[in-house]
């Protein structure tokens, strides 16, 4: 604090200009104490996961580089940190007082809300500026705690050239038949080419992709959720029909048998490269890894990346209906001491020019707005495609695992990841088991 000390005497001044000057200056005075907030600096710690994927921590550095430059009474210290750390780190921090004004965190992590540990955004940012499925899966007792930078869909890649050497054709709407995807699998299989490439040796959910899609069409999005919520038994009828046909498909060759121990990275070359799939399903930030140079471990750069919709069964009660999530997001700390800065920095990423930015560099959806006729980059035929398979999609918000956890997430990740798509496990042993766990933890 400054503190002013008053002048003993006030030569060459009557006793009513003093008294002029005494007021004039007072009013200074308590000027410059009102607004120190507005004068002084303020440095704001920021921790971001991301370290080792190079577009989106270049993305992050390049805006704080701007909001800096156009914010200089604002600093920030950015620190990436890997995911595990930092949330271990700030599980810790927040309950102590000294956790970052400003960090990230994905939404299955709501639970820092709920126990006060962020600040709503709703004064911060402009709400207009994110989609509106973006701010429910960060809205608790009607305020908003994050401002959604990574959006992804799941989505079905698959090869071209493959496509047309087994002879199949893909629908006008880009979406199979129980049968048409039944004998296209059949196909691929008879010509000595993996249907899917799927790796599970270090996650605990691609494996369980292509079930998931098929669930949630099969049951549409009121009864999947109950189902992911242990309110619908996997037991039930129409799931145990879902299951039954995919585990045809899987007796039928469609999983590569290495998938147990192939790892994420290694699925995606397994797709592109060596020794190509017909299909690849995971999620849209696909295009993180492929869309780099080839030495680095992207995709051919004449490699014929397709986009289908998942078959839809017969009897599906939403065939349109599609997984959407949103991923890595930055929060405020509700104990924050520079609020004010950790504001206006949220507020410089929530606009549609930096959603533009972040699908052009990034390659990624995102949940703050985006104006795709604006983007101009050379993958804007992905995005338009992209954009083609999401027309008329009704969305679900969320993967199965932002809804499970404990035990119920465990013995997701064990069977309808690994065991069941592996071949090892049938459905009514499958379905027994998920049963079991996940109406304990409901």
């Amino acid at each position: 604090m400054t503190f002013f000390s008053r002048p003993a005497a006030w030569p060459g001044l009557g006793p009513g200009r003093r008294s002029a000057a005494a007021i004039a200056l007072a009013g200074t005075v308590l000027a410059l104490i009102g607004m120190p907030a507005v004068a002084q600096q303020q440095t704001l710690a920021m921790w971001s996961h991301w370290p080792d994927e190079a577009s989106k921590r270049s993305f992050i550095e390049e805006r704080v580089k701007q909001f800096e430059a156009a914010t200089p009474q604002c600093k920030v210290n950015l620190q990436f940190v890997q995911k595990a750390d930092l949330y271990t780190s700030v599980k810790t921090s927040v309950r102590t007082g000294q956790a970052p004004d400003i960090f990230w965190l994905e939404p299955d992590e709501i639970a820092f809300a709920k126990s006060g540990y962020l600040e709503p955004l709703d004064k911060y940012i402009d709400l207009a500026n994110l989609e509106d499925w973006a701010k429910r899966a960060w809205t608790w007792n009607g305020k908003v705690y994050a401002m959604p930078q990574e959006a992804y869909s799941v989505e079905l890649y698959y090869n071209r050239d493959l496509m047309k050497k087994i002879g199949v054709t893909p629908p006008a709407g880009m979406q199979m038949t129980q049968a048409q995807f039944a004998d296209m699998i059949k196909r691929s299989v008879a010509a000595g080419i993996t249907p899917t490439a799927t790796g599970v040796g270090d996650r605990p959910y691609p494996g369980a992709y292509f079930l998931q899609e098929i669930l949630l069409r099969k049951l549409g999005t009121e009864d999947y959720e109950k189902l992911l919520t242990g309110r619908l038994p996997f037991q039930d009828p129409r799931v145990i029909e879902a299951m039954t046909w995919v585990k045809q498909l899987v007796d039928a060759g469609m999983f590569p048998r290495s998938m147990a121990t192939m790892k994420l990275g290694e699925s995606h070359y397994y797709f592109h490269t060596n020794p190509g799939a017909l299909m690849f399903p995971i999620a849209s930030w696909y295009t993180g890894r492929a869309f780099v140079a080839p030495e680095k471990g992207g995709q051919p750069k004449d490699f014929a990346l397709g986009l289908m919709k998942y078959p839809a069964m017969d009897g599906s009660k939403c065939p349109e209906c599609k997984t959407l999530a949103v991923g890595g997001s930055y929060v405020m700390y509700a104990r924050s001491k520079n609020k004010e800065c950790a504001g206006k920095m949220l507020s410089s990423l929530a606009t549609v020019e930096n959603g533009n930015k972040w699908m052009e560099s990034v390659l990624l959806q995102t949940g703050v707005r985006t104006d795709p006729s604006r983007i101009t980059s050379i993958y804007a035929p992905y995005f338009k495609e992209l954009q083609e398979r999401g027309a008329g999609a009704r969305y679900f918000i969320g993967t199965p695992l932002h809804y499970m956890s404990g035990k119920c997430g465990d013995t997701f990740a064990q069977v309808l990841n690994r065991a069941f798509p592996g071949g090892l496990m049938s459905v009514n042993d499958a379905a027994v088991q998920m049963d079991a766990a996940c109406k304990a933890s409901s």
